[in-house]
């Protein structure tokens, strides 16, 4: 089951954008959420980008199996946090797609990265019989896994997260690429001077968009000024002092790279404010396609974080078999795709950039 490596499927966030609408609303039309009122319209509009984009929505059950619950088993599904980001809803989103797909249910338990929390959850996991566990994180990080797990003998998929020993199949996001793609579409549009805006550089999710960011100007051969990198912390604001101490250098960048939606929204405030237009005078990408990037003006190029295809490669991992079999499994990473918006256009004649005085 699941999907050919090297390609990506359509999902839920992609029918979303063509629709106009939440993901929630897909997911509430497309599995037909009993107790929901959606409006006519736009159920159809949902359904016609769905079939349109060649989503694999599941059809009704045959009446064999209506008012049924599953019969394939149960996937326990650890996480350390739900509440922080939407991130682990849209893998929790995928992964329970493909569980159902095998008539699987998927049993999901917080813990909040409390040992104790964590004990317990796995051991109601153990007693219940789970047949295997997606260990997450919200957070992109290494991990240590309980030895009741290891031992469990169940077939164990990491998301989001690894081990040191490569003991079991885990799926991350593709940041590294991620970060040089990002930097890559304003090269391509003629910027030489692209500056970047990174977050915490402790987490590995900022460290690997840095080195994507140090990739795609090497491999243009521009050499890398660290006068053009400030360490952000992820808040709207970074975003915005970062972007006031770019523009005060001698030479100021003409396309800045943001480390996430957040950030570039504090660049958006921070470039109008110095009377500056996007993309006409500063080209300005992000990172994680949140909601508010469709909704600036002019609308945000940025890149999509693949948490629901990671779901459904973790469910798709686990029903493959071999696990407990192989001794090492190299971490497979997934494609952060760009989705281009209005704010990248090519750069203005040198010296052309007049700012007004804060």
């Amino acid at each position: 089951m699941g999907y050919p490596r090297g390609t990506r499927h359509v999902t839920m966030t992609d029918v979303a954008r063509a629709a106009g609408c939440s993901q929630s609303t897909v997911s509430v039309v497309l599995n037909s959420t009993p107790g929901i009122q959606i409006s006519e319209a736009t159920r159809e509009r949902v359904m016609e980008a769905a079939q349109r984009l060649g989503y694999p929505f599941a059809a009704p059950l045959p009446p064999l199996f209506e008012g049924l619950p599953p019969t394939g088993g149960t996937v326990g599904y650890l996480v350390d946090r739900l509440a922080t980001a939407p991130e682990a809803v849209v893998s929790i989103e995928g992964a329970r797609q493909e569980a159902w797909k095998a008539r699987y249910m998927l049993q999901i338990s917080q813990t909040l990265g409390d040992p104790e929390i964590e004990a317990a959850a796995l051991g109601l996991f153990l007693q219940q019989n789970v047949d295997a566990v997606i260990y997450a994180s919200i957070m992109t990080r290494e991990v240590t896994l309980p030895q009741r797990l290891i031992d469990s003998g169940k077939p164990v998929v990491l998301l989001n997260c690894y081990t040191e020993d490569n003991r079991f199949p885990c799926v991350l996001p593709g940041e590294t690429a991620g970060g040089q793609r990002a930097a890559t579409a304003l090269l391509q549009a003629g910027h030489s001077r692209v500056a970047m805006i990174t977050g915490e550089l402790w987490m590995d999710a900022a460290r690997d968009r840095l080195t994507g960011y140090r990739r795609a100007l090497a491999t243009a051969d521009i050499p890398f000024d660290p006068e053009l990198v400030r360490e952000g912390n992820w808040q709207t604001s970074a975003g915005y002092e970062h972007t006031h101490a770019l523009m005060r250098l001698a030479s100021p960048p003409t396309a800045i790279f943001c480390a996430n939606d957040r950030m570039a929204v504090g660049c958006y405030e921070a470039l109008k404010e110095l009377g500056l237009h996007i993309p006409d005078d500063v080209s300005v990408v992000g990172y994680d396609d949140e909601e508010v990037s469709r909704h600036l003006s002019p609308p945000l190029t940025t890149l999509v974080l693949p948490h629901e295809d990671m779901g459904n490669w973790a469910v798709d991992r686990l029903f493959a078999g071999n696990i407990i079999e192989q001794p090492l499994h190299a971490p497979v990473k997934l494609e952060c795709p760009l989705v281009e918006r209005a704010s990248i256009a090519p750069p203005r004649l040198a010296g052309a950039i007049k700012l007004k005085k804060r």
